[in-house]
């Protein structure tokens, strides 16, 4: 069970990195959640707003659900361990 568990913080580890580099290089970084239908995600933008987003039509980009307020984005960054980037 160990190597589970440290093949688990090297994943999120790796995720982490990943959002940090998007973030810095002003890309919005995509975040899956199994609460949300297969077509839903949120997307996290270097200005520190969160928004839900669908799939589009097209399927090549994404449409704008709704944006997450305060609240929620602090929730939705505790939930998967995600600090604020500094400005």
């Amino acid at each position: 069970m160990q190597g589970l568990k440290e093949l688990e913080i090297i994943g999120n580890d790796a995720v982490n990195q990943l959002r940090i580099n998007d973030l810095k290089n002003g890309l919005p970084f995509m975040i899956n959640s199994d609460e949300l239908p297969t077509t839903e995600c949120y997307l996290e933008y270097p200005d520190g707003h969160i928004s839900l987003a669908t799939l589009s039509a097209s399927r090549r980009d994404f449409d704008i659900i709704r944006n997450l307020s305060a609240k929620e984005t602090v929730i939705l960054r505790k939930k998967y361990n995600f600090f604020e980037l500094p400005s």
